[in-house]
């Protein structure tokens, strides 16, 4: 077990107990799902009608594995979660879903419980074929959740005032940002996923937070919100705030269905920057989205890890649980403008 620093940025996902999604058909008939070394291709799964996803929080350390954090929904405080295998499902109308296998262990090493974090739409009852063991790129699937991403045509604020839709970025071009003027942009990553589980995007519609126009997120970017007083009841100023924790089916919604494009700006170090005239975050590179880095990127910006350490914000970041009302975002735009 590792003793978890609350310093550090805390991440949550929503995962199944493995007990919850069984072989129905198949070598492995009625056992649970297991890690790779334990699964046969062609089995057929299916997810219990009763199942239902949990929260798990956990932190990044130096170094793998990841730590489960005190007030998880699964899992033990404080255990060490291994990131085993990608698995690839298909469905009988050809539809091929992927999802991680994650593994906690115990004080001595030993597996403790296996959970499964789709990557895609997991309906319960439909029977799903076992068609891809992959333990390569688990690292690198997971990275993509974490990331904080921009979609396809918001509008960022460039360090000359004029507004650039993100997917028109290119390296050296300059960004305005919040706490040191103009900086230089030195990546930007791309990639397309379907609009479903972990991968939906948040929707915050024009005015809901001062923002000029719609804006459309990954789950968990961070907004920087600054009140002039504080009726949230954080105790502080300056705050970021996760997107999904702001969804009230209204002025903050989930988008899910289709294909989202999401791309990612890396900053020397982890700015605050503007979309749509907000303040959001810029990627944070650490142990879980390092890996969403092409190698190639990796290797040539690995010096820029030490910079996203010291630049981190993630002490501002106000807990989901301040948030769990159905006005926050309200609360919040009040917060800012009086």
């Amino acid at each position: 077990m590792t003793e978890f620093d609350s310093a550090r940025p805390a991440h949550s996902v929503s995962v199944y107990p493995a007990e919850q999604l069984r072989v129905v058909g198949g070598a492995n008939l009625g056992d649970a799902l297991g890690f790779a070394d334990e699964l046969l291709l062609d089995d057929i799964y299916r997810l219990s009608p009763a199942a239902a996803p949990q929260r798990l929080g956990l932190a990044p350390s130096s170094r793998l594995p990841f730590t489960i954090i005190p007030g998880t929904g699964i899992g033990t405080p404080g255990a060490d979660l291994h990131l085993d295998c990608c698995l690839t499902f298909m469905s009988g109308d050809g539809r091929t879903t992927e999802g991680l296998v994650l593994v906690e262990t115990d004080a001595r090493g030993d597996a403790a419980r296996v959970m499964f974090l789709p990557l895609g739409l997991l309906a319960a009852g439909q029977d799903l074929a076992l068609v891809g063991i992959n333990r390569e790129v688990a690292l690198q699937k997971f990275a993509r959740v974490a990331c904080v991403s921009f979609t396809r045509g918001t509008l960022i604020t460039m360090a000359s005032g004029a507004q650039q839709p993100v997917e028109r970025l290119r390296i050296g071009d300059r960004v305005l940002t919040r706490d040191d003027g103009a900086r230089e942009v030195r990546w930007i990553g791309h990639h397309t996923v379907r609009a479903v589980g972990a991968f939906a995007p948040i929707l915050i519609r024009a005015g809901t937070l001062n923002n000029a126009r719609d804006l459309l997120v990954s789950p968990d970017h961070r907004l920087f919100i600054y009140q002039r007083r504080d009726h949230l009841g954080a105790g502080r100023a300056e705050l970021l705030v996760r997107a999904r924790h702001l969804v009230n089916g209204n002025s903050v919604v989930r988008v899910s269905g289709g294909f989202v494009d999401y791309y990612q700006m890396l900053l020397d170090a982890h700015q605050i920057i503007y979309a749509e005239g907000i303040a959001a975050e810029s990627l944070l590179v650490d142990t879980r989205t390092r890996a969403a880095l092409p190698g190639e990127v990796d290797s040539a910006l690995a010096h820029l890890l030490p910079l996203h350490r010291r630049s981190d914000h993630g002490a501002l970041e106000v807990q989901e649980a301040l948030l769990h009302r159905p006005d926050a975002a309200e609360v919040l735009r009040r917060s800012s403008t009086s």
